[in-house]
């Protein structure tokens, strides 16, 4: 529980080296001092039936065959290179061992058959067990840089038997903290050889039975230009709103002929989803066109119907969602065509009156950062009354592959809060020199510094709130979760929950290459598949840099405890600062594993945003009632 006090609210400028993962490793090595020759790494068949197989890899001091009471016929231990290695072909001859595995890792391998032609799929588990004396995050980092050994596509083994072989190898020679290894190789149905010519992203593809083995990795950006369409238009559109948008300046942005993008516009203004404004502009038309009144100024509001509490949104959909928790609802628009529009819709949230605003820009161009910053001030200008500030939209969340207590899923939702010794729910991250870390994948051999900002409310109630309805039962915002999604159904976007199969997990393993794997689960237990999100406290991060390196932002979760990412709302932050509001929150619908903006598909922003809205609504109906003057 975080209790409400008044802390220090001041931005903090520092410097964090991120350890790298390979780093760590070699300090684990030396945390563990020298390998014991005595042991052996010990194969031992666990249960095998008609279609999957486990095996136990198991890290001991080796005692001779009939010592330990097992037929020495049934025993093979290796010499040369591989002396050290043991297998053992008597399932009974493994040791009891009835704790729990710390950590699991499963992915999936498509298999052809160089003989037959025939297509399968296999999934492969990985389960983990380390020697005493290792933090959790010194387990998961292990787990995780063995797994990017063992897949890596440079020699991924083309056999079953290459496969364990690499397994005992790599606990024998580079990971001696790791004590065991249990691998399950289970069949799955048959697939149509059409269904996989094209690997899916991150997936290998693996012939069987050739001399040379075919490993492709598909990664998930694409240097080819794509056509420009409705879509492409409406969002440009949707993303500038409230500012209108010129055809010049969207075939600019899509390298397209105007004459094009007019094509385009008319198709949408006959769909009745844009519509003109002086002329040459264009913006979102809503679905509520009679209840949105344009203005040059805002109209007077007498002092007891002043907001108390002010809502900033940056996409479109999130504006619909947070939208969709008010009652009473009244939005007025100023729009101008040069210059900065602006869109406040004022309502009732149980006894609070609210304002919710839609930034026309976020991101890490000067010209974003700048037009945030200012959106954000007039509106806390404007509305002076304001004492609760929420940032509310869509992030992405950082993946735990290895323990699924502390995993987060698509349209789950993470609640920026301070956690343990981290004194801040927000951090911004920038490159404090030039250190090659542009490419998507970049592997960090070495420690990396990384300047940051951070900011932390100087009252934390809202946060004290969200740990309150994290703790009861989640109908808490499920019902403002349904309640909104019958308000929404009219609309042109869907905000349903995306079937469960699109949440797809990929983990970088080095350069440019992604392979996908499953969810993480305890063994014995079904992996999450439910429709309902769970909620989560702790810091959020943002940056350019950590959004453009899958390996880079991982470690600093790990450094720091960020929970999600989102696009550079730090003019945002650094505005509410500015105009000492004591309690500030920002709360995302997890949309993507990497920062909400949908680099790798923006299937679920429109669900996640509606999730985080609901959860929204439940902390502002257990805000204390405004005082009356």
């Amino acid at each position: 529980m975080h209790c409400s006090q008044k802390l220090d609210s001041r931005p903090y400028v520092g410097r964090t080296v991120v350890v790298s993962s390979r780093k760590l490793i070699r300090d684990i090595h030396n945390k563990m001092g020298q390998v014991d020759l005595q042991e052996k790494i010990i194969l031992t068949p666990r249960k095998k039936t008609a279609k999957s197989t486990i095996i136990s890899i198991e890290r001991r001091r080796a005692e001779a065959p009939e010592e330990n009471g097992v037929d020495g016929s049934k025993v093979f231990v290796a010499g040369g290179p591989h002396k050290g290695i043991v297998i053992q072909k008597d399932a009974l001859a493994a040791i009891p061992d009835n704790s729990p595995p710390k950590l699991t890792l499963e992915f999936r391998v498509f298999l052809v058959s160089s003989a037959t032609n025939e297509h399968s799929q296999e999934s492969r588990t990985l389960w983990f067990w380390f020697k005493d004396g290792l933090f959790h995050t010194e387990e998961a980092c292990s787990a995780q840089e063995f797994f990017k050994d063992l897949v890596s596509p440079v020699d991924f083994p083309r056999d079953y038997v290459g496969f364990i072989k690499k397994i005992m190898k790599l606990m024998q020679t580079k990971y001696p903290q790791i004590q065991k290894v249990e691998v399950e190789l289970r069949h799955l149905e048959p697939v149509e050889r059409s269904s996989f010519l094209v690997p899916r992203y991150g997936y290998l593809l693996l012939n069987i039975g050739i001399e040379q083995a075919s490993q492709e990795m598909v990664d998930y950006e694409s240097d080819n230009l794509i056509e420009v369409t409705e879509a492409i238009v409406l969002e440009i559109i949707e993303s500038s709103f409230p500012n209108p948008i010129s055809v010049s300046q969207i075939a600019n942005q899509t390298r397209s002929d105007p004459r094009k993008i007019v094509e385009l516009l008319t198709s949408l203004q006959n769909k009745r989803r844009v519509k003109t404004i002086g002329g040459d502009n264009f913006t979102r038309m809503t679905k509520n066109e009679d209840n949105i009144k344009v203005v040059r100024q805002m109209p007077r509001i007498i002092r007891s119907q002043q907001p108390t509490v002010a809502i900033i949104t940056a996409k479109y959909c999130e504006k619909l969602a947070v939208d969709a928790m008010i009652d009473d609802l009244e939005t007025f628009v100023r729009f101008n065509t040069v210059g900065e529009s602006n869109v406040y819709s004022l309502g009732t949230i149980g006894n609070h009156r609210v304002v919710a605003t839609k930034l026309p820009s976020v991101g890490n161009t000067r010209e974003a950062m700048i037009v945030a910053g200012n959106t954000t001030t007039r509106l806390l200008g404007t509305f002076q009354a304001v004492e609760h500030v929420f940032l509310v939209g869509v992030a992405g969340g950082v993946p735990h592959y290895t323990d699924s207590q502390r995993h987060i899923r698509l349209g789950d939702v993470v609640v920026s809060a301070p956690i343990q010794d981290k004194r801040f729910i927000y951090m911004y991250c920038e490159e404090k020199r030039k250190q090659n870390l542009n490419n998507s994948n970049s592997q960090m051999e070495e420690n990396v510094e990384i300047e940051t900002k951070t900011w932390c409310p100087p009252d934390l109630q809202l946060q004290d709130i969200a740990e309150n309805i994290r703790h009861q039962d989640n109908s808490v915002y499920i019902s403002h979760f349904h309640q909104g999604l019958e308000i929404l159904s009219d609309q042109d976007i869907s905000f349903l929950r995306p079937p469960p199969e699109s949440d797809k997990l990929y983990m970088s393993i080095g350069g440019n290459d992604l392979i996908e794997v499953n969810h993480p689960t305890d063994r014995g237990n079904e992996i999450r598949t439910g429709a309902t999100p769970r909620l989560h406290l702790g810091p959020i991060g943002c940056g350019y840099i950590v959004s453009r390196n899958d390996i880079l932002r991982q470690e600093i979760s790990y450094t720091h405890g960020i929970l999600a990412y989102d696009s550079e709302f730090d003019q945002v932050l650094e505005s509410i600062y500015g105009n000492r509001k004591d309690n500030y929150v920002v709360i995302r619908g997890i949309s993507d594993y990497v920062d909400g903006t949908g680099g790798r598909g923006k299937e679920w922003q429109a669900y996640a945003s509606l999730v985080a809205s609901s959860v929204m609504k439940a902390m502002i109906l257990e805000l204390p009632n405004p005082v009356q003057d």
